[in-house]
């Protein structure tokens, strides 16, 4: 029996069903064609992320920052390069807290840049300030041991 994980894709917001064994194949969201778990960053709107952080089976890392923020925009590389170290096991994922700031309020942002893990349907953990992506996937691992 093949187990399935549920992804929403990130960048139009549909439901997929993965195969746990394909997740390292580099799996497409059979509507738009976009790359489910690429190790890239996706930009996210308050709806997507809601969706997401609700239904996915995989960990989800989001960073709520905003452009005029130099921490934030210092974080943006070390981000990128725990996505790529944590991938296909767990997605990251950014939000723009000045384009969406119901997603600040929504997730009670009050400093930037601030980390929120989201796993089976909740919130795991959440951390402020700008770190190192080694400080990132540690706390990943530390508070999911099975990310898949």
């Amino acid at each position: 029996m093949t187990d399935f994980v549920k992804l929403t894709c990130l960048d139009c917001g549909q439901a997929n069903r993965v195969p746990v064994g394909k997740l390292s194949e580099a799996p497409k969201c059979g509507v738009c064609g976009a790359g489910l778990v690429s190790g890239k960053v996706a930009a996210l709107d308050l709806k997507t992320l809601e969706k997401a952080a609700k239904v996915d089976g995989l960990p989800l890392l989001v960073d709520f920052w905003a452009p005029w923020c130099g921490p934030c925009r210092a974080m943006a590389p070390e981000f990128q390069k725990a996505a790529r170290m944590l991938a296909p096991k767990v997605r990251l994922a950014k939000v723009d807290t000045q384009s969406h700031p119901d997603a600040a309020i929504r997730y009670a942002i009050r400093g930037i840049p601030a980390f929120i893990l989201f796993h089976k349907g909740r919130e795991v953990v959440r951390l402020a300030g700008a770190r190192p992506a080694a400080d990132l996937v540690a706390l990943v691992h530390s508070k999911v041991h099975d990310p898949a």
